[in-house]
């Protein structure tokens, strides 16, 4: 943990694990390092970087970055088994804070159906290897797979064994996206008041949510307000099925929203935007443009009513301004739905100042253009105007788009 402060979150960015495992996702080995500068730069506290026992490449990614990021912990997955153990111990070894994230089904769908365990082979299997990754790291964390869909006494006892054998963060994760956010929270607070030496020595609970029902930041959120003090996440929420937690979104929400949650973290917002651009550059796809925090769309806005409402003052319609989050500016975009406020201006930064008259004339034509026309250039601007306006055309008084 990089804060012993009581309401530091400590960010765990995943984009290079469990991101990577989403269908397009698959990253070389030197796109991984590229990655894990921004997200170094963008000052996530751990970047788990892959799963070393899953190939070699995924080994090699990690002895990589382990060589070339120094500031952030270098997490490898395993499973709770002998090899993976000695695997990820070999592949970050030269971290200068590594940490080994260890992972066993709890619940008993996954015991039985895929694993064909027992609860106290579980719990065997649970304590042997945490003492065997405590024999190369100190930093041990744990995570009992889909505990939310776990019986809450034998989860409690799990955690209870991991802590015991030496695990120094446990993480509960909503690995199929199941839970909602009363639920989420409330297991957290059972945990902690049951196994009472998660307070005691100081054990860091951790969220790690997946979107398949759209609650994962939400989520979340609400681990975090019942005392988890790392959240698992990646960029642009990408991830297994409909994704993981997006970092951009929670990181907003924890300071947007500071009066609800009071907490601190380590994200520099500014660079929430240029991080998500070049994941966006190393894989097949990009946010949707309706994304928040990132998306095309997030400081967009078209209706007549929003931008009259953002050129009398932004707050009207923006809880958070665009640079806050690295984004250039907002963007009033001409359509169908803007209105006079938001023509007059653009065509004021384009040079041109009319009358109302002018503007009311010009504003009638641009409704009639923007209902056949879905994309409205300044050149089609420029072409609504009468002659005698676009020959009394000044420099323009800002920079165009």
């Amino acid at each position: 943990m990089t804060s012993d402060h009581p309401n530091h979150v400590v960010f765990f960015d995943t984009t290079l694990r469990d991101g990577e495992q989403s269908p397009g996702c698959s990253m070389t080995t030197q796109e991984k390092l590229t990655m894990a500068h921004a997200l170094e730069d963008l000052g996530v506290d751990i970047i788990e970087a892959g799963f070393a026992m899953a190939s070699e490449g995924d080994f090699a990614a990690i002895a990589t970055i382990t060589q070339a990021i120094r500031k952030p912990r270098i997490a490898s997955l395993a499973r709770a088994k002998t090899e993976d153990i000695e695997m990820a111990a070999r592949a970050i070894h030269f971290a200068d804070r590594p940490r080994i994230h260890i992972f066993l089904a709890s619940s008993d769908l996954h015991l039985e159906y895929k694993l064909k365990m027992s609860r106290q082979q579980a719990l065997d299997q649970t304590a042997e290897s945490i003492r065997l990754a405590r024999t190369f790291v100190d930093d041990i964390e744990f995570s009992p797979e889909d505990a939310t869909r776990s019986d809450r006494d034998f989860l409690v006892e799990m955690v209870r064994v991991a802590v015991e054998a030496g695990a120094t963060t446990i993480n509960m994760p909503d690995t199929v996206g199941y839970s909602t956010p009363e639920e989420y929270g409330r297991m957290f607070a059972e945990v902690r008041e049951r196994v009472p030496a998660i307070d005691a020595e100081s054990i860091v609970l951790s969220s790690h949510c997946h979107d398949d029902l759209g609650l994962a930041v939400a989520n979340s959120l609400s681990a975090i307000s019942n005392g988890a003090r790392q959240v698992e996440c990646t960029i642009n929420g990408i991830g297994e099925r409909a994704g993981n937690a997006a970092l951009e979104e929670i990181a907003a929400a924890l300071y947007v929203r500071g009066d609800r949650y009071g907490v601190s973290t380590s994200i520099k917002l500014e660079n929430l935007y240029p991080t998500s651009q070049v994941l966006g550059q190393i894989i097949t796809f990009r946010p949707s443009p309706n994304k928040a925090i990132v998306g095309d769309n997030a400081f967009a806005h078209e209706s007549g009513i929003h931008q009259h409402g953002m050129l009398a003052n932004p707050l009207c319609y923006e809880i958070m301004t665009p640079s806050l989050v690295g984004v250039a500016k907002t963007h009033l975009v001409l359509g169908k739905h803007s209105g006079r406020a938001a023509l007059r201006h653009r065509l004021e930064q384009l040079g041109f100042t009319l009358t109302r008259e002018e503007l009311q004339q010009t504003y009638y034509r641009f409704v009639a253009l923007a209902d056949r026309k879905k994309n409205i250039y300044d050149q089609d601007l420029v072409g609504l105007l009468p002659d005698q306006i676009r020959e009394k055309r000044r420099e323009p008084v800002s920079e165009l788009d």
